[in-house]
């Protein structure tokens, strides 16, 4: 990585240039959104899996597995329920609403 304010070469996601103090512009933090492409319900385990970059399927199956504790199915549901309204939807790509959202008409034939 290059220091953009003296161009001198300085390690990898450094805050601050070796060479002339320079504070750097590192990327953006990544934000816990709900998924749009991995939703069953609501999005929440989908965006929780992909902010953790794990598969949907095991962060489903513990959630139901610490819903169904004793005396803590009212809390699983009730915590999912506020992670829905809490939690922002990521917002959708371009190549999703061209694959899946539109829906498909085909021609009629006639004979």
């Amino acid at each position: 990585m290059t220091c953009a304010h003296c161009h001198q070469e300085i390690p990898e996601r450094s805050n601050y240039c070796h060479f002339c103090g320079a504070r750097q512009h590192n990327p953006p933090y990544r934000r816990l959104m709900r998924s749009s492409q991995n939703v069953k319900i609501g999005g929440v385990c989908g965006g929780l899996a992909e902010y953790f970059n794990v598969d949907p399927t095991m962060v489903r199956l513990i959630w139901i597995a610490l819903t169904v504790v004793p005396g803590a199915l009212a809390g699983g549901i009730l915590a999912y329920l506020i992670a829905w309204i809490v939690i922002p939807k990521a917002p959708t790509t371009q190549s999703d609403s061209l694959t899946g959202s539109a829906p498909v008409e085909h021609a009629a034939k006639t004979s």
